[in-house]
């Protein structure tokens, strides 16, 4: 049990509570599949820590394969398979709505897939991936597809079609998101200076939305979000993945 748990959290990140938590969920979601067929050579707790050492380390196949004990091709088909079971569940109409306050940012992440990204202000073919946050726990609430990193914020925000989830909740926004719906900071007019007290209120909007930014870095540990190696599908469901892991490790 003892190197269990170590092998959990060195590669992971996670706790070994925390593990289970997640491995609980992929259950749930039919990671064991119908269980006919030829059977997997690893049973489904090791699956999922495949995905997760994947996620965290953002190794090779050919590096993960003597780790574990198995080809390049089964780590393949596990991460396809499991990954998107790792995937965080939006979160729509919370209770107590009228409370709440979440925030928006969106991130660039390097990839390889030339039809998911392109080349960016960061010199790199990236994706920008809209992230909300909830401002007082800190967990993250949904992820959006991931879109051109040449797409502004705004436009992406229009796309993601994560406003659905964000009915009757107040949400905060840098000056990028202007005439989305969300709260930003104040503007100087043309030759203006700010009216008195609207620098103090930028200076409130800064210390709160930097929360964002925080959860952003942290998701960031898990390299995969460093260089995504995955084609199609493959950084959305990473990224949806990571949050999960992430909530998990902040909220246990």
């Amino acid at each position: 049990m003892r190197a269990e748990r170590v092998w959990v959290e060195t590669f992971t990140g996670l706790r070994l509570e925390q593990f289970e938590r997640l491995l609980k969920a992929v259950r749930d979601r039919g990671g064991n599949g119908t269980l006919r067929g030829r059977p997997w050579c690893l049973p489904l707790a090791e699956r999922v820590l495949v995905v997760a050492v994947y996620y965290r380390t953002n190794l090779t196949m050919r590096q993960l394969r003597p780790l574990f004990g198995i080809s390049s091709s089964t780590v393949c088909r596990v991460i396809q398979r499991l990954g998107p079971l790792l995937a965080l569940e939006p979160v729509s109409r919370p209770g107590g709505a009228a409370d709440r306050l979440w925030i928006v940012d969106g991130t660039l992440i390097p990839v390889r897939d030339r039809k998911v990204g392109s080349s960016s202000r960061n010199y790199r073919f990236s994706a920008n991936v809209q992230v909300i946050v909830d401002a007082d726990t800190r967990l993250v609430i949904a992820a959006a597809r991931p879109v051109p990193g040449t797409t502004a914020d705004a436009h992406a925000w229009r796309a993601s079609g994560l406003a659905g989830h964000c009915q009757d909740v107040t949400v905060l926004a840098d000056g990028a998101y202007l005439n989305c719906g969300m709260v930003t900071p104040h503007r100087k007019r043309p030759r203006r200076e700010l009216l008195p007290g609207e620098e103090d209120d930028n200076a409130a909007h800064r210390k709160v939305r930097a929360r964002v930014e925080h959860v952003i870095g942290r998701m960031k540990n898990y390299k995969i979000l460093r260089d995504c190696r995955q084609h199609g599908d493959g950084l959305h469901h990473a990224v949806r993945a990571v949050a999960h892991m992430h909530d998990l490790a902040l909220a246990s």
